[in-house]
């Protein structure tokens, strides 16, 4: 998908590195990708957007011939047909040169600083944690090689600027029960399912919520606030509305993954 550079442009500088025994050469820093107005939303969909008992915090954009249909969803949709082609450009570009290749097609627990990380192929994560430490950028490329889908299970991501973790995917990504971070520029279809998203979804082809929340990221790099519902016994909402649970950790606290309890006295007859 990235353009190809000639080789020639780069030959006097080899040769110097070798006559200087300073080969190999350092890899540069991994950078952000310029989405342009596309970083503007949480959501953009191409194909179509399918919402279900799901959440959105910003705004949430399609194209003009995406189609939509939304049950029991909160968000805030708009045709957004410039953001959307501004994203399709940055998707074209890619994330970068590889700092690291992973041959394996799974990543288990692991700690990563900031920098691109290459998967060849599909790349699945199944009941991990993946910390990401420092500042970032931390730029993920999955399918480098012309084929390839993120899968996700009950995986944590973990990181100080989710705003600043990127995924780009060459074919769908498929994500269920996981906390998530980052950007993802899905060349194929994007799946959430039970699953909470501090970043971005932005998908070629259609984007699929449910019961799932996303917390898009602002002008300033942050990811939106998350307003919770005081209420328990209302289904998972993806925060912590605070000590609903009195510490102690039979009770729910009604956050993503938690155990909906009691409502309480209903009727006003203290039963």
């Amino acid at each position: 998908m990235r353009r190809s550079v000639s080789k020639a442009r780069f030959l006097p500088v080899v040769v110097f590195a070798l006559l200087a025994g300073a080969w190999p050469m350092v890899a540069q820093a991994a950078s952000a990708p310029g989405l342009g107005s596309a970083a503007d939303f949480a959501v953009l969909a191409g194909t179509a957007l399918t919402c279900t008992d799901s959440s959105v915090a910003g705004p949430v954009g399609v194209n003009f011939t995406t189609a939509f249909a939304s049950t029991r969803c909160k968000m805030q949709v708009q045709n957004a047909p410039g953001a959307y082609g501004e994203f399709l450009t940055a998707y074209s570009k890619g994330l970068g040169t590889c700092d690291t290749t992973f041959d394996a097609p799974t990543l288990g627990s692991t700690s990563l600083t900031s920098g691109v990380y290459c998967f060849p192929a599909a790349l699945t994560m199944t009941s991990a944690t993946l910390t990401l430490t420092g500042t970032g950028p931390w730029n993920f490329e999955i399918g480098t090689s012309g084929t390839g889908a993120l899968t996700a299970t009950s995986l944590t991501v973990i990181s100080t600027n989710p705003c600043n973790v990127y995924w780009w995917v060459h074919d769908d990504t498929t994500i269920k029960d996981s906390a998530f971070q980052g950007t993802i520029l899905g060349g194929g279809a994007i799946t959430m399912t039970g699953t909470s998203l501090d970043g971005r979804a932005l998908a070629t082809g259609a984007v699929t919520m449910t019961g799932s929340n996303v917390f898009g990221c602002n002008a300033a790099g942050t990811v939106a606030s998350q307003h919770c519902n005081q209420g328990v016994g209302n289904g998972p909402e993806g925060c912590d509305p605070g000590n609903s649970n009195q510490g102690n950790p039979s009770r729910s606290n009604d956050e993503l993954g938690g155990t909906p309890g009691n409502p309480g006295r209903q009727g006003g007859n203290g039963k």
